[in-house]
């Protein structure tokens, strides 16, 4: 009978020692359960601030881009005036000035309404002008033009005052 006794205070120690070793290996595993939790849920932090991040650049390129389309509409529309204006001008000017930004206009793919050059006189070359220094050249040009012919002008007022003294003197 001793045999049996034994026997059952035997299995009794393993059954104990198993129940105390699956706690022990439950209790470890919540553990590792936990860290992995944690470790996961860092990692979602990290990409929620990412995202936020990314949102936050999203819209400020966003309002960039809406900014710069407006200014693109604004300076469009400035373009346009401004070549109503050269067009305005442009019957003004003399024939060689007219050839001369016509020329330039060609040259610069500008789109203002130019009128046709007049008979006889042809399209000479001119020098290539760079596509970002084309409506200064235009714009230099069109001042320089106006400045001879405001010296012209004021020669030719002197030289009709001369005229009008030499007149006087001769009655």
């Amino acid at each position: 009978m001793m045999f049996p006794q034994s026997r059952h205070s035997a299995s009794s120690q393993q059954l104990k020692f198993t129940t105390s070793d699956s706690c022990d290996r439950i209790k470890d595993e919540f553990q590792f359960l936990q860290a992995q939790y944690h470790s996961l849920k860092l990692e979602c932090d990290k990409l929620a601030s990412e995202k936020s991040e990314m949102q936050r650049h999203y819209i400020m390129y966003y309002e960039m881009s809406y900014g710069l389309n407006i200014e693109m509409h604004k300076q469009a529309e400035i373009v346009k005036r401004l070549n109503g204006i050269c067009a305005q001008v442009l019957p003004y000017l003399s024939q060689e000035q007219q050839l001369q930004a016509h020329q330039l206009s060609q040259l610069q793919g500008l789109a203002l309404p130019m009128t046709p050059l007049p008979l006889g006189l042809s399209q000479p070359t001119l020098p290539a002008v760079t596509t970002s220094s084309g409506l200064f050249s235009l714009s230099s040009l069109l001042a320089s033009q106006a400045q001879l012919a405001k010296e012209e002008k004021a020669s030719r007022e002197g030289v009709d005052s001369h005229r009008e003294e030499d007149g006087d003197k001769s009655d």
